[in-house]
């Protein structure tokens, strides 16, 4: 299923749609391996996070120890995928007869990356559409108004270079149309009319929430800080998000959606016992 919304959304011969295949993991030597190790791990391209009780002179010290002598060899490589255009809209069908109802992904890629403005209105308008279960648009509307579903859950998944949204869904086969029409229409609605107070004001407060409870690990910390160096944010953008979300606007969350959101542009890809 994977494999399918993949091929549907890039373009032929992406690198995003290589995959192993026992013929192609049999043919690997080790010098392709070797070969490969000293070409991409290399320490201009390596990010170390230290959390704890430790001085950052003490956290120096042990790291030159063990990697002073790591030196980069030849041309940095490119280990960034490259950005895409727009998807098609398509559909596809992947017959799985060990399920009683369709697993449903509608999934389109997005022109902004995680350094636009706009991934923060974004952000709250995906909450309003599916932050707080019940509370929110899309259960209200698929489970507890019409009961076509059991779960939904709309994603943004923003990276450096590329990125996409998406909507996920379980129901039986005779509702996977009713439920999508549904979904499209809630994202037209989101494009031309502004969200209420009530849940402009919630989904801020999930987001404010969401980025404390963040940091409440040292574990969360490590992989928040490792994960801005990747996408080369700011080491304290969760404080600045925090404060972009608090000033968000019902007019810029409806001027996001429009701008980027396409609902007739899904790649759809169902999963289910095949129709008899």
């Amino acid at each position: 299923m994977g494999r399918a919304i993949k091929t549907a959304l890039y373009p032929k011969n992406d690198p995003a749609l290589r995959y192993a295949k026992p013929e192609t993991v049999d043919k690997l030597t080790l010098a392709d391996v070797v070969n490969y190790y000293r070409t991409v791990f290399r320490p201009d391209l390596t990010t170390i996070v230290v959390v704890g009780n430790i001085s950052p002179e003490e956290a120096r010290l042990t790291i030159e120890k063990y990697f002073g002598d790591w030196k980069a060899d030849g041309p940095k490589p490119e280990t960034e995928l490259q950005p895409v255009p727009d998807n098609k809209p398509a559909a596809v069908v992947v017959p799985d007869n060990s399920r009683v109802q369709d697993e449903v992904a509608l999934e389109e890629t997005l022109g902004l990356t995680r350094s636009h403005p706009d991934y923060y209105p974004l952000q709250v308008g995906l909450h309003v559409l599916t932050g707080a279960f019940y509370a929110t648009r899309l259960y209200h509307d698929l489970r507890e108004n019409n009961g076509l579903v059991y779960t939904v859950e709309a994603f943004l998944d923003i990276g450096k270079t590329r990125s996409g949204f998406g909507v996920e869904y379980g129901c039986s086969p005779r509702n996977v149309s009713k439920a999508r029409l549904i979904i499209e229409r809630e994202l037209a609605d989101m494009q031309v009319n502004p969200v209420t107070p009530e849940e402009l004001s919630q989904a801020k407060n999930l987001l404010v929430h969401q980025v404390i409870l963040s940091t409440t690990s040292t574990s969360g910390i490590a992989l928040g800080l490792l994960h801005l160096s990747q996408l080369d944010l700011p080491l304290d953008e969760p404080t600045r998000a925090a404060r972009n979300y608090a000033g968000i606007t019902a007019a810029q969350v409806r001027s996001a959606f429009s701008r980027w959101i396409r609902p007739q542009g899904f790649v759809q890809v169902v999963s289910g016992p095949e129709p008899h």
